[in-house]
C-alpha cells in the first residue's frame, strides 16, 4: 500500500500521476471466507478494517450490490456530532468522535475531518428547555456542549438572523465545538484502501440475494449474483435494505425505511463558518469545501425504498432556511438527492448478535449513521470477532425490543443530520 506523504505527492506529480498504485483491486469472490460483510458503506468497510487491524481476521469479503460507498455513505450530508441525550448514545457517538479526530492518520488517507462546530437553534420555550437538558446531560457524560444566547449564536454564525419578528425567532442555541464535518466519499475510500491492503476482498456489483443456514440453524453463507459463498460468520450492514436481507435468514427486524433528502446550492465564496441545525423546522445547513451550501431535510412521511423523495418536503426546508438566513434568498439550488434510512421504534441503532448463530447486524441508524461511522464499525468488529458485544454497544442489542430497555433518542434524532 502506498504511503501518502508530501514526498510521494511530489514524486507522482513529476511523473504525471501515472505511477500511483490502485486503491483496492477488483477481485472475484473466493469459495469461502471467515467473515462476509454485506454492505460496502462506511460501516461495513470500517468493520473490515478494524477486524483486520485489531483482531487479526483478514479472510474477509465485503460485498455490495452496487458500487463502493454508493448507498447512504455517499448520500448523506457529512455532519458529525455526539451531543445525544442518553448515556448509552453519548458513549457511542463520543467514541465515534474520538476516532474521527485521528482517522486520517489511522488510515493514512485524508478524510477531511473539520471540527468547525455544530450549533443547534432553539426557536421556542420547548426547544430552550430541551437543549439545556441536553447540555447538562452531555456535561455529566464528558461531552462538550454549551448554551449560547441568541447574540452569541449570531457572533458564532454571522449569517444567522436573530430578528424577533421572524416566523422562527432564535431564542438561543446549543453549541458542540468538537463536532463538525468530514468528506463522506473519502471515508469509504480510506477504509476500503486500508482493508484491502490487509487482505480483505471488496466485491462490488454483486447483490446478496439470500443468507443460507445449516440444518442446525447456524449461518452457512450467502447466495449472490456470482453464486454461493460459504462463510463462518455473516455480518449485515446494509442500511435501508437490511431488513430485506435479514428476512432471507428468517430474522425479522423492527425497522422502517424512509427516504431522506438533501440538496446543495450553487457554490459561493466561504461565508458559513459552522454547521447550524434546527429541529423545529427540520432543516440544517453547512458549507462544503467547494463552496456549496449543503442543506438537509427531515425524513419523508411515507415508507419507501426510493432514493428521490417528495418535493414538498424540500420546499418546506428551503423556505425555512431562507427565513433563518435571509442573505441566501437568491441562491439557486444545484441538485438534490435522497438516501434510504432505516429507522427503529426508539430511533437508536442496533449493533448486535442475532438469534441465528454466526449472524450479526448493524442497522437502525436512521439519520445518524454517518456521524457514528468509526464508532459503529469499531464496536461491530469487536462483536463479530469475539461473538460478544463491546461494552459501548452492549445496550444496542436487538433484544431490547423484547425486554423493553429502549434508548429513546427521538428528540435528538428528529431531524436529518
Amino acid at each position: 500500500m502506498t504511503h501518502f506523504s508530501a514526498l510521494s505527492l511530489v514524486k507522482n506529480a513529476l511523473s504525471g500521476h501515472k505511477n500511483w498504485t490502485e486503491q483496492w483491486p477488483e477481485v472475484e469472490p473466493k469459495a469461502e471466507y471467515d467473515v462476509i460483510i454485506v454492505g460496502a458503506g462506511g460501516h461495513g468497510l470500517g468493520a473490515a478494517h478494524y477486524l483486520a487491524k485489531e483482531h487479526g481476521i483478514t479472510n474477509i469479503a465485503v460485498i455490495d450490490k452496487g458500487w463502493l460507498g454508493g448507498g447512504n455513505t455517499g448520500r448523506n450530508t457529512t455532519i458529525i456530532r455526539s451531543n445525544y441525550l442518553y448515556d448509552e448514545s453519548a458513549r457511542l457517538y463520543d467514541h465515534a468522535v474520538d476516532l474521527w479526530q485521528d482517522l486520517s492518520q489511522d488510515l493514512n488517507y485524508n478524510v477531511m475531518y473539520s471540527n468547525r462546530g455544530v450549533l443547534m437553534l432553539a426557536h421556542n420555550v420547548h426547544d430552550v428547555q430541551s437543549f439545556k437538558r441536553h447540555v447538562h446531560a452531555n456535561r455529566l457524560n464528558g461531552v462538550d456542549n454549551r448554551w449560547l444566547t441568541k447574540e452569541e449564536c449570531k457572533d458564532y454564525c454571522p449569517p444567522l438572523s436573530i430578528s424577533p419578528d421572524a416566523r422562527y425567532p432564535v431564542l438561543g442555541g446549543a453549541l458542540q465545538k468538537r463536532a463538525g464535518t468530514a468528506r463522506h466519499d473519502a471515508v469509504a475510500w480510506g477504509y476500503a484502501r486500508s482493508a484491502a491492503a490487509r487482505g480483505v476482498d471488496i466485491i462490488q456489483n454483486c447483490a446478496v440475494t439470500a443468507i443460507r443456514r445449516h440444518p442446525d440453524g447456524s449461518v452457512a453463507g450467502v447466495e449472490t449474483a456470482k453464486g454461493f459463498i460459504k462463510a463462518k460468520k455473516v455480518a449485515v450492514s446494509a442500511a435501508g435494505h437490511t431488513s430485506v436481507v435479514m428476512q432471507t435468514a428468517d430474522v425479522r427486524l423492527p425497522l422502517e425505511s424512509y427516504p431522506l433528502q438533501a440538496l446543495v446550492s450553487e457554490p459561493v465564496k466561504p461565508v458559513f463558518p459552522c454547521v447550524v441545525m434546527s429541529n423545529a423546522v427540520h432543516a440544517y445547513i453547512s458549507q462544503s469545501d467547494k463552496g456549496e451550501l449543503v442543506i438537509g431535510s427531515g425524513t419523508d412521511q411515507y415508507t419507501s425504498y426510493s432514493q428521490r423523495g417528495g418535493l414538498p418536503l424540500i420546499e418546506h426546508t428551503v423556505a425555512a432556511i431562507c427565513e433563518i438566513f435571509p442573505m441566501f434568498n437568491r441562491m439557486r439550488m444545484l441538485r438534490k438527492w435522497g438516501g434510504i434510512v432505516d429507522v427503529t421504534p426508539d430511533r437508536s441503532a442496533i449493533i448486535s448478535k442475532t438469534p441465528v448463530e454466526g449472524l450479526y447486524v448493524n442497522c437502525g441508524w436512521g439519520t445518524g449513521g454517518f456521524k457514528a461511522t468509526p464508532g459503529a464499525a469499531h464496536t461491530f468488529a469487536w462483536t463479530i470477532a469475539k461473538n460478544a458485544p463491546h461494552p459501548i454497544n452492549a445496550p444496542f442489542t436487538l433484544e431490547r425490543f423484547r425486554t423493553g430497555r429502549l434508548i429513546d433518542e427521538a428528540a435528538a434524532a428528529a431531524v436529518a443530520h
